[in-house]
C-alpha cells in the first residue's frame, strides 16, 4: 500500500520541523543537557526538542497510523498505542526539563498561558492514553462498549492533538519574545528559524487533521479509522 500524497506532505513537514528545532537548540542555543551545572539554558533546550518530537511528530504519526500503515488492524492498533506511549514519555521528560530549568534558574513555574495549556494538555494526553489502553487493550471493554467509545476516543484525541499544537505555538512565541527582549534581533537568523519552525508546526497540524478527517476511499476502508469500528 503506497503512502498517500497527503501523508507524505505531513511527514515532510514533520522532518523539516524536527531539523529546524534541532538547528535552533543545538546551533543557536548551544546544545542539549539535562544536567548542565553552568549553562542552565542547555537544560531548557531539551524541552522544545522533546515536546515537538514527542507530542507533535510522534503524535501525528500515531493519529495517521490507521490510514497509512498497510498491516492488519491489530498490528496498526499496536503501533498506534506504542507511538502514543513514546510520545507521552518524551512529553513527561520535556516537562521535567522545563521545571528543572526554572527551579535551578530561580524562575517561577506555571505563570504563563503556555505553561497552563501545556500542562493541561499533557494531563489530558495521559488520560486519553489510559482510557485507550483500558478500553481497547487491557483489560479491554466489551465489543459494544468499544464501538460506542471509539467515536469519542477519536474526537477527543484530535482535540488533545490540537491543544498540543496550541501549546507549542504559545511556547515558541513566549520564548522568542523573551529572547528578543534580551537583545535578539527581530529579523536575526535565530528569530527566523524559530518563526519558521512554528509555521511548519501549524502546517503539519493542519495537514494531519485534514488527512485523518477526510472521507475514506473504498479501497482504503480496511486501513482507515472506519476499520476500528470492528469489535
Amino acid at each position: 500500500m503506497a503512502v498517500p500524497a497527503a501523508a507524505k506532505v505531513a511527514r515532510g513537514l514533520a522532518v523539516s520541523a524536527a531539523v529546524l528545532v534541532l538547528l535552533w537548540c543545538v546551533h543557536f542555543r548551544g546544545g542539549l543537557s539535562l544536567g548542565s551545572p553552568t549553562n542552565k539554558g542547555l537544560i531548557f533546550n531539551v524541552h522544545p526538542v522533546l515536546m515537538l518530537i514527542g507530542f507533535i511528530i510522534l503524535g501525528s504519526e500515531a493519529i495517521m497510523s490507521y490510514k497509512i500503515l498497510p498491516w492488519s488492524h491489530d498490528t496498526n492498533k499496536m503501533v498506534h498505542m506504542l507511538l502514543h506511549s513514546v510520545a507521552l514519555f518524551l512529553g513527561f521528560v520535556g516537562i521535567y526539563a522545563a521545571f528543572k530549568f526554572h527551579n535551578e534558574s530561580g524562575i517561577d513555574n506555571l505563570y504563563s498561558l503556555h505553561s497552563w495549556v501545556g500542562l493541561g494538555t499533557i494531563c489530558l494526553y495521559g488520560i486519553q492514553w489510559l482510557l485507550g489502553i483500558t478500553t481497547f487493550f487491557f483489560p479491554g471493554a466489551s465489543p459494544t462498549v468499544r464501538r460506542r467509545m471509539l467515536p469519542w476516543h477519536v474526537r477527543s484525541g484530535l482535540v488533545v492533538y490540537v491543544l498540543a499544537l496550541l501549546a507549542a505555538e504559545l511556547g515558541f512565541l513566549e520564548k522568542l519574545t523573551f529572547l528578543q527582549a534580551s537583545g535578539l534581533g527581530r529579523y536575526s537568523s535565530e528569530a527566523l528559524v524559530v518563526n519558521f519552525t512554528a509555521l511548519l508546526v501549524i502546517l503539519l497540524g493542519a495537514s494531519v487533521v485534514l488527512y485523518v478527517t477526510a472521507p475514506t476511499m473504498h479501497n482504503e476502508h480496511t486501513h482507515g479509522y472506519s476499520a476500528v469500528h470492528k469489535p
